[in-house]
């Protein structure tokens, strides 16, 4: 591998990252705020607002945005952490459909509908009617369709230059042997954590996840922990947001820590504890852009199903954790009390 794979690499990213930005504001912009107006009148139905908080992610592209926008309406007192709740659950079911579209790359065959559905045979369709859109059509909302359709052709060839610069580390031994390394679940979860926080979005994540496993060299094994640790990397931008912020805006992102943490350990729990027993045929095999979008949804659907019925208890452990000025004053004047002699 040399420096124009690099580069290569490095420009794909690049398009990738922004062709999702584009794509996230074009969304927004359609929508015409009609998303933040139906998520401040939520209801107390707890599983509608799972559908909702999944929907919406699965519109705007993005769990982060979703999140992040639950935090400012908890912040401002428009909506309550029980809402927020399962909102926040929806949002993490709602961003595998940015993988599931990505796991397209993955189709072979010969037949011209199925070749039609991979992303180098359609991103250029979709660029070419995005920019057509943009630069003859006078509506605003056509020019927002338009920057739509752009966003996602360029996030597509991203992906496709990035898969494509990857090529050649299948054949290097040291890239081989590292991406072993992140087998052992620790690692694997660490590594997931670092570059989703880093990059601020699970969707872009899981599609570099994605476009890697196109190199042949990675192994469902070292996949899974990776896949974990990008759920809970996703959770600083909700802290970043929180800032600054009320009591109960804190205490939301704190929520959305909280269900990836305790959702990961308990499905990672799970999963090894069952694979110990009855190991899985596929799990050293190599991984495959759908099977990666398949591991994405599992680990999520299993979370919210799991968790669902405990969002009373995360809403009182993110009490706990950030608790309210009376609280603070009262646990500080029993601690006064007894350091008095």
């Amino acid at each position: 591998m040399n420096i124009s794979h690099i580069l290569s690499m490095a420009g794909g990213l690049a398009l990738f990252l922004y062709g999702m930005h584009v794509l996230g504001e074009g969304l927004a912009k359609l929508s015409g705020g009609k998303m933040e107006t139906v998520l401040s009148k939520m209801t107390d139905n707890l599983f509608k607002c799972v559908l909702l908080g999944a929907g919406t992610t699965a519109v705007i592209q993005s769990s982060s945005a979703t999140t992040v926008m639950v935090v400012g309406f908890v912040n401002s007192g428009i909506m309550q952490l029980k809402q927020a709740v399962g909102i926040i659950m929806g949002a993490n079911i709602g961003t595998t459909i940015t993988s599931w579209l990505l796991s397209l790359s993955g189709i072979e065959s010969d037949h011209l509908l199925l070749k039609m559905l991979k992303p180098e045979s359609f991103s250029p369709l979709l660029a070419v009617a995005g920019v057509f859109l943009l630069m003859f059509c006078k509506s605003e909302s056509r020019k927002t369709v338009g920057s739509i359709l752009s966003g996602f052709a360029i996030l597509l060839i991203g992906l496709n230059t990035m898969s494509s610069a990857m090529a050649p580390l299948r054949d290097i031994p040291e890239f081989t042997n590292l991406l072993v390394a992140f087998s052992h679940p620790l690692a694997g979860l660490l590594a997931g954590t670092i570059l989703t926080a880093v990059i601020q979005s699970s969707s872009a994540s899981v599609g570099i996840l994605q476009a890697l496993c196109m190199t042949g060299a990675l192994p469902y094994s070292a996949v899974l922990p990776i896949i974990m640790g990008q759920n809970i990397g996703t959770c600083v931008t909700a802290l970043l947001s929180s800032v600054g912020g009320s009591t109960n805006a804190k205490r939301a992102a704190c929520i959305h820590l909280y269900f990836n943490l305790i959702g990961t350990a308990v499905f990672m729990t799970g999963f090894y504890a069952i694979h110990a027993v009855w190991p899985f045929a596929a799990f050293d095999e190599m991984a495959t852009p759908a099977g990666i979008a398949a591991l994405h949804s599992l680990f999520n659907i299993t979370a919210a199903a799991i968790l669902l019925p405990f969002s009373k208890q995360l809403v009182s452990l993110a009490c706990l954790t950030i608790p309210g000025k009376r609280s603070a004053k009262l646990r500080g004047s029993r601690l006064r009390g007894m350091n008095t002699p």
